[in-house]
């Protein structure tokens, strides 16, 4: 039996009893733009008709087809006719984690949200509901099971609903920053054959609507903040526009009538949502070429939540605050972990990171290493700001500091080394006798500084337990100024292929220079750069990492996915470094089996002469120079290097002043002087470095997200900048 329902856009009526009384409600407040096909939340085939006066068909049960519902095993439980007996605690997706959070956490604050509008502040509870009703509310309006869902938005909570409401329900959600250009983000929709848009706000979408216009299918768009009546109209027939409230409003709807009645859920065959099913696509930043779309699983990042703890021994009530891209897998995977321990988050922005730090007095601070870096300048400033007199003391306090804490992992035996020969035990009780004993002289002047200066320095940056650090290399200067002054940062590597931490540095064995020991049931090796050999510890080659955190392979490149991942299992990380010899006594007794990088392999210049330099060495040594704002060292086939750098122009007019080259009231001086100042700053800091920089090219305009030269998750795009900058640099070796 078949009856027709008909209804106008102006007007929405039923004149039958016999059909669901689940659907009024939807079409009572969601008018359907364009050929676009809405659910019934009990499972009734509804289709509208291409005339204008549409027509919904409710079919009896007799001839209906059950409809696919794929669920989240845990979080979803209760939806599941028969299955409260069976379902087990163990998570088996992502979104699991939501129900034992809940359970456990409810009405404590999870996310504080203080920067959109309206602000937000979520309850455990409230998010785990939230995200039940946007998925819901996705398969309201018919998105399905495997389906590919671009969500491309910034940083808040209703990022965190989306994405997670998206996994809930079987799709696959394909993660972007709003920071990206139209042209990489259409790629990526269309690479990842994406069949509707969750887009962060109203200028977001109309920034990439011309270039996403009939060279994207899309069958609906959601907002995730601000206004629908603000959407650029243009190219928007046929396609049904929704806003965060409105999924979230159908959903809870379709839930209750689900849960109310059990003739509903018999409209479905269930299937539960496995380790191996695909949970996200991530785009890789791409540095060099275009972005790879990394098929990530359950399984890989429950890996993650699973087995941070070692690296991040979060307790219920502790802050964290949080400012990276949700979409990078760094920032990501924390964010699942943490959750799952009770703790309290608070968004902020890179301008607002300052004033928020000391505001929230955050825990930890996950974060990328230039955050850490501007932290470090910011207290350098201050410092140089000072009087002569205060800043000779603290200048003074920090020297010894940095000696006393060397002293102190000579003693305690986190002191690195390459070394596989272990030293004599003569030689070793020495060596520690030696370094006790001087710590101890210096540790009352430690202490002094500790109170006078560092507990002021460390109230101001704001951060209590630790930084972790990641998505990048951490220049050593700024982990030993942090270490001197009692502020804990650990530093991680990680992957996007690999969900994507591999190895972090613990509480309990801080290394310094290294990124940490392997994290658990994750195996390191390194291989020769050229026969693929692998190599004993201390030895230098290209670092290879196997475990459940690897990802699944790119999507649709299974070339590009055979070049890394072999048939065991084990991925080529295209970094260099080699893992730490272990030694049973001496000053490196506690660092054996820690990993140590060097560089990447694609970043490696080979000079004219043969010699392989790595850049990020002579990078992260100028980068010391208050007056170097970005440097990229230059070179490949050349007889000598060169660099490229921006300065910073604020401090160098300073420096320029001080010297007398410039005059005190005007800001001009020639570019010969800035020049020869920028070049003794990086002789200066580069001097000990076993390659020198030869010629220069300063230049005015920074390296940006927004002009290409950076990638999203903030690194410099080495091809990138080259390319922009190639007839000058064929000149400046000229």
């Amino acid at each position: 039996m078949a009856m027709a329902l008909p209804f106008t856009s102006s007007q929405l009526s039923w004149r039958s009893t016999d059909c669901s009384q689940s659907l009024p409600f939807l079409f009572s407040r969601y008018r359907l733009t364009g050929p676009y096909l809405l659910q019934s939340c009990v499972g009734s085939g509804v289709r509208r008709s291409a005339n204008r006066d549409c027509r919904v068909f409710c079919q009896s049960n007799k001839t209906e087809t059950l409809q696919l519902r794929r669920y989240s095993p845990l979080l979803e439980s209760s939806f599941v006719p028969g299955n409260s007996a069976t379902v087990s605690d163990e998570w088996q997706a992502v979104p699991d984690i939501w129900r034992s959070s809940a359970e456990r956490y409810g009405d404590r604050v999870a996310l504080v949200d203080p920067y959109h509008n309206p602000a937000s502040k979520m309850t455990y509870k409230e998010l785990e509901q939230s995200i039940l009703n946007f998925s819901e509310g996705l398969r309201a309006i018919g998105i399905k099971p495997d389906e590919k869902i671009a969500l491309f938005a910034d940083n808040s909570c209703r990022w965190l609903v989306a994405d997670q409401g998206i996994m809930t329900m079987g799709a696959i959600n394909v993660v972007r920053g709003s920071r990206s250009s139209s042209e990489e983000l259409l790629q990526i929709y269309n690479h990842s054959e994406s069949v509707a848009l969750v887009v962060d706000n109203p200028e977001l979408f109309n920034r990439i609507v011309e270039t996403f216009h009939l060279k994207a299918s899309m069958r609906c768009v959601i907002l995730l903040w601000g206004e629908k009546s603000s959407l650029a109209h243009e190219g928007m027939d046929g396609i049904a526009v929704f806003d965060y409230n409105d999924i979230v409003d159908m959903g809870q709807k379709c839930r209750k009538v689900m849960l109310d009645s059990h003739d509903a859920k018999q409209h479905y065959t269930y299937e539960a949502i496995s380790l191996d099913d695909i949970a996200t696509l991530v785009y890789t930043s791409g540095t060099t070429g275009n972005p790879k779309g990394v098929m990530l699983t359950h399984r890989n990042l429950l890996h993650q939540i699973k087995n941070l703890w070692d690296v991040v021994p979060a307790k219920v009530g502790d802050k964290f605050l949080s400012m990276l891209p949700p979409w990078h897998a760094y920032e990501r995977a924390c964010e699942y972990f943490i959750f799952t321990f009770g703790v309290e988050q608070a968004y902020t922005t890179i301008r607002n990171l300052k004033d928020d730090l000391r505001q929230y007095q955050p825990d930890y601070l996950i974060s990328v290493p230039l955050v850490y870096e501007t932290l470090y300048s910011g207290i350098q400033k201050q410092i140089s700001a000072s009087s002569n007199a205060r800043k000779l003391l603290v200048l003074a306090f920090i020297k010894v500091s940095l000696v006393y804490m060397k002293l102190k992992r000579i003693y305690e035996g986190t002191y690195l080394t390459r070394s596989e020969a272990q030293p004599s035990h003569i030689v070793s009780a020495l060596d520690w006798l030696f370094a006790r004993t001087a710590a101890a002289i210096l540790w009352p002047i430690h202490m002094l500084a500790k109170k006078i200066v560092y507990s002021k320095v460390q109230s101001a940056v704001g951060i209590w337990k630790a930084g972790i650090s990641g998505g990048g290399s951490l220049p050593s200067h700024v982990d030993l100024f942090f270490e001197a002054i009692g502020i804990t940062v650990q530093n991680g590597y990680g992957l996007t292929e690999c969900s994507p931490v591999i190895a972090a540095r613990r509480p309990t064995c801080n290394v310094l220079g290294s990124v940490g020991h392997p994290i658990r049931h994750t195996e390191f090796r390194i291989v020769d750069m050229e026969t693929g050999d692998v190599l004993p510890p201390g030895s230098r080659g290209i670092v290879e990492v196997k475990g459940p955190q690897v990802m699944k392979g790119y999507y649709k490149n299974s070339s590009a996915t055979q070049q890394v991942l072999d048939k065991e299992g084990w991925f080529s990380t295209g970094d260099i470094g080699w893992i730490a010899p272990h030694h049973s006594i001496g000053r490196s007794r506690r660092c054996g089996g820690v990993i140590v990088l060097d560089g990447r392999a694609k970043d490696t210049i080979v000079l004219s002469t043969g010699e392989n330099v790595e850049p990020t060495v002579l990078e992260e040594a100028a980068m010391r120079s208050s007056l170097i704002q970005q440097i990229v060292v230059i070179g490949q086939d050349q007889r000598r290097l060169g660099a490229i750098i921006v300065p910073n122009e604020e401090e160098v007019l300073s420096a320029a002043r001080k010297l007398s080259v410039a005059d005190s009231s005007t800001a001009d001086f020639s570019n010969e002087t800035l020049k020869n100042l920028i070049y003794s700053e990086v002789r200066k800091w580069t001097s000990e470095c076993p390659f020198q920089i030869g010629p220069i090219l300063i230049v005015n305009e920074p390296f940006t997200i927004d002009n290409g030269l950076m990638t999203p998750t903030m690194k410099v795009r080495r091809d990138k900048v080259a390319g922009y900058y190639k007839k000058e640099i064929e000149n400046l070796f000229k």
